[in-house]
């Protein structure tokens, strides 16, 4: 079966996160999730994730900054001089110097950017915990929404979804080449889907949005309905624990009665092929 296409689903709907995260964030949960050594990255499987992350995120046409392109860049360029023999790894403007490990950059950015990360989350523990604490007789007020959009995702990064996605997408029954599968579903339908099922259920988990034998152009809407939903806080969603199934909560009506305007419908649905 031939790759997707890169080629956006449709030139006029494009989804940005405010809870959009970078290319370092990209590679820690690539190196967290297979649980490998930071101190000795296996560039070539790790450069090989990234490339396919990225053209899922090309596939949903998501927001793609420019400095993931320059760290996909890097990644081929130490990749390729990973592959050089011992003798030729020395440029000839270097030929007399000890042969520096090209991927030393890189894990110094990686290490030095996650403590920045974990020092972050630690500070906001501590900002949950004094937000819980409250003096006697202070009267307690529930904010109407989220402080932020992360929120909205809870323990869960976009990486997290994009696997997620990932996994269903490969589930997706194999089209005949050629094929063109008729438009039978735009967005905000299944936006409407998503909520109506979740009200009605209180929760609703990852795998439930997807029916079985649901074409590739199915799957891709459902889960852009999905990000758009969570981009408008409409619904959260959270994970119990590692390796669990990710599960979809409405918001309250209360919090989301404010009406939003909803994506325009999908156009290009059918040209996505194997």
């Amino acid at each position: 079966m031939e790759d997707a296409p890169a080629t956006p689903l449709s030139e006029d709907y494009k989804i940005s996160l405010e809870v959009f995260e970078g290319p370092l964030d990209l590679l820690l949960y690539l190196i967290r999730r297979d649980e490998l050594d930071i101190y000795d990255i296996p560039i070539e499987r790790i450069a090989a994730q990234y490339l396919s992350y990225l053209q899922m995120m090309r596939l949903l046409d998501l927001t793609i900054a420019g400095e993931f392109l320059v760290m996909a860049a890097t990644l081929m360029m130490i990749k390729s001089r990973m592959l050089l023999p011992v003798e030729e790894r020395h440029t000839e403007d270097e030929p007399e110097e000890e042969w520096v490990d090209p991927r030393l950059d890189l894990v110094r950015q990686l290490i030095e950017y996650k403590k920045f990360k974990d020092a972050a989350t630690t500070l906001q523990e501590r900002e949950q915990r004094q937000a819980e604490s409250f003096a006697a007789g202070l009267e307690i007020q529930t904010p109407a929404e989220p402080a932020d959009s992360a929120a909205m995702l809870g323990d869960i990064g976009l990486f997290d979804l994009l696997t997620a996605f990932q996994e269903m997408l490969q589930r997706a029954p194999v089209e005949p080449l050629g094929h063109l599968e008729p438009i039978r579903w735009s967005v905000p339908d299944k936006m409407e889907d998503i909520l109506t099922h979740s009200r009605r259920q209180g929760s609703l988990g990852f795998s439930r949005l997807f029916h079985a034998g649901s074409p590739r152009g199915e799957i891709i809407i459902t889960f852009l309905a999905l990000l758009e939903l969570l981009r408008q806080r409409r619904v959260t969603i959270l994970q119990h624990a590692a390796f669990l199934e990710i599960t979809i909560q409405p918001v309250a009506e209360s919090v989301a009665e404010t009406p939003l305007p909803q994506p325009p419908v999908m156009e290009g649905a059918d040209h996505v092929t194997n």
